[in-house]
């Protein structure tokens, strides 16, 4: 069985820890505890083609933004995110931000994280080109 340290992801600002991956989701849904330090910089606006995604504050507030509707997400409080909506998370606040999120179907899953981390920490500055590659290979649009 994986240890937990096998499941968390750092990228940037940001750590993804995995319950549920793509592989032991069956296809059908990831979850993971997604947390964003102060001023961290995020995946840039986009919407999902195929996958509906649903949000819920565990600690500190995430302000996601949803087809151009400001959410200031706190402990307690959930989101859905239908496919096709442009959306973008960020913490504009002075604490970590920590929610839990669940991605139906799990067809965006611990690989394509695994795919941007990898250009996203490498020692140049980010290939964007690149990211989008990755992004539209796993059903996301850049807005």
């Amino acid at each position: 069985m994986e240890g937990q340290a096998d499941k968390v992801l750092r990228m940037g600002g940001m750590e993804l820890k995995f319950l549920v991956d793509e592989t032991s989701g069956a296809g059908e849904m990831v979850m993971f505890e997604f947390a964003v330090s102060p001023d961290a910089r995020v995946p840039a606006a986009h919407a999902h083609r195929e996958v509906d995604e649903a949000i819920y504050g565990l600690e500190g507030t995430l302000t996601s933004t949803v087809d151009g509707k400001r959410h200031e997400l706190r402990r307690g409080d959930s989101l859905f995110i239908p496919r096709g909506s442009v959306h973008v998370h960020e913490n504009l606040h002075g604490e970590l931000a920590r929610v839990l999120t669940v991605l139906t179907p799990g067809s965006i899953g611990r690989r394509y994280f695994e795919e941007v981390a990898a250009v996203v920490n490498g020692p140049a500055k980010p290939d964007l080109a690149r990211i989008k590659e990755i992004m539209n290979r796993h059903g996301l649009v850049p807005a």
